[in-house]
């Protein structure tokens, strides 16, 4: 046999290996002196194999299958690799501990809008748009709601985006809020405040509308935005990060949208989130001064 080439020893040459074999070149693979040796039958194969080593030093090699190696990872590779998508894996672990509400929300919106192509087939998520019941009156449309499903149904539209603007604008201020409010108080109360005030969103945009081909975290980010602000103005000691000029700024982009894109904003939803955020933000301060704990 022909010596093709010889190589370290810590270097991993299985993936060359199994390249190898697939071309039906035969081979062995030994040790001497320290070193990986190389051997094949022919030059022509062994002129094979030093091909394809210089190609990945020059770069990287790509087979005329199409297939990738990397003949030339080390175990030393290896292992930093394996721990980096260990630490990868601790910090998503942490972070979903830590704020377990904001974490499923965030991993729900990004897969419903690989499935649905950010709306551009919505077929595999019908089930999220508003339930089709009655308009004429907010009275009329909650005694329409007649079952579990139906009910569960009035939040899906959070979850649905239509280009990656809107579901990176929308996911970006939900981590913001959602991070700090259920670090200080608790996830569940956090989940209270989120599903309140998608149901008003989504309900005021579907009777203002009269029609469910809406949808979107936008609603409940005005909710968070207006709900933080009212803690943040009257429990002092909240901790939450949201002053007078943040709050006036969501409040002009909202103008803002609804004079240069109305018909592409929703701002029935908008404003619904923002109206509930603020009536549950009053509400939780005044539960917070009952229990002596809003100074």
């Amino acid at each position: 046999m022909i010596k093709a080439a010889s190589l370290n020893i810590e270097i991993n040459l299985l993936p060359l290996s199994q390249l190898l074999r697939q071309k039906g070149i035969v081979h062995q693979i030994n040790e001497e002196s320290g070193k990986q040796v190389i051997w094949v039958e022919s030059q022509a194969q062994a002129d094979y194999v030093q091909t394809a080593l210089e190609h990945y030093r020059a770069g990287g090699f790509n087979d005329d299958t199409g297939e990738h190696f990397n003949p030339l990872a080390t175990n030393a590779d290896r292992q930093e690799w394996q721990l980096q998508v260990k630490q990868y894996g601790k910090q998503f672990i942490n972070l979903f501990l830590q704020s377990p509400v904001t974490m499923t929300l965030t991993v729900a919106c990004v897969l419903v809008a690989l499935i649905s192509s950010l709306g551009a087939n919505t077929s595999g998520v019908r089930f999220l748009f508003y339930p089709l019941i009655a308009t004429d009156g907010i009275g009329a449309l909650l005694a329409s709601i007649t079952s579990v499903e139906v009910f569960l149904r009035t939040f899906g539209p959070m979850l649905l985006h239509f280009s990656v603007l809107h579901i990176v604008f929308n996911l970006l201020w939900l981590w913001y809020f959602g991070r700090q409010l259920e670090t200080i108080y608790s996830s569940w109360l956090f989940l209270l405040v989120v599903l309140f005030t998608s149901f008003v969103a989504n309900t005021t945009q579907y009777l203002a509308s009269g029609y469910n081909n809406f949808g979107g975290m936008s609603g409940v980010v005005y909710g968070l935005v207006a709900y933080t602000w009212v803690l943040h103005s009257l429990v002092p000691r909240s901790r939450l990060m949201l002053n007078n000029s943040m709050f006036m700024f969501f409040v002009a982009a909202l103008v803002i949208m609804e004079v240069v894109a109305s018909s592409w904003i929703a701002t029935a939803a908008h404003l619904g989130g923002l109206f509930s955020g603020l009536v549950i933000g009053v509400a939780v301060v005044g539960y917070l001064r009952l229990k002596g704990e809003s100074r």
